[in-house]
């Protein structure tokens, strides 16, 4: 395995973390988004996890290459969901398996746990089993899915409802 290195995401990370997320609106149905965004859409993007509530990791390698991000964010804007937050996380595709995800993951609940959040949430494309397999790894369980909620490439998405009590 890869030594990975789990630490806060820095501007000087926007290069890589938009070529993972674009990535993922190209190749993937992880992000429901059909358009890519430049460097500086990301960089507007990570000020809104740099907020008291809201998190963004990075995994690098020994090598500081980035090999994913993870973050967490208010769930609901309404103040009853204050407690509640909702997860991302996105692994460059050629770093996927070697346990990138499960340090990010795990890292990033236990932030949450240290910030005094209540429950993580995460929503996921319900084909995704990679994505929901990694979430039951660390402790999440499915609460549901929404059938045809979403569509890409041409076809209809479940998203799939999971979420850990912290």
């Amino acid at each position: 395995m890869t030594e990975i290195n789990i630490r806060a995401a820095s501007n000087a990370d926007i290069p890589a973390i938009t070529a993972i997320y674009n990535d993922a609106v190209e190749n993937t149905v992880a992000v429901w988004n059909d358009e890519t965004v430049d460097e500086e859409n990301r960089r507007s993007w990570l000020q809104g996890y740099q907020v008291p509530g809201t998190c963004a990791l990075v995994a690098e390698g020994a090598d500081g290459e980035v090999l994913g991000y993870a973050t967490y964010g208010e769930f609901r804007h309404y103040d009853g969901f204050r407690h509640t937050v909702e997860n991302s996380i996105y692994v460059d595709g050629s770093k996927r398996a070697g346990g990138v995800g499960t340090a990010l993951m795990s890292a990033l609940v236990d932030h949450a746990r240290e910030g005094g959040k209540h429950v993580m949430v995460a929503a996921i494309e319900g084909g995704n089993t990679a994505s929901i397999r990694l979430h039951a790894k660390v402790g999440f369980e499915e609460c549901g899915t929404v059938r045809q909620v979403g569509t890409k490439f041409d076809r209809w998405l479940d998203m799939t409802l999971m979420q850990l009590m912290l």
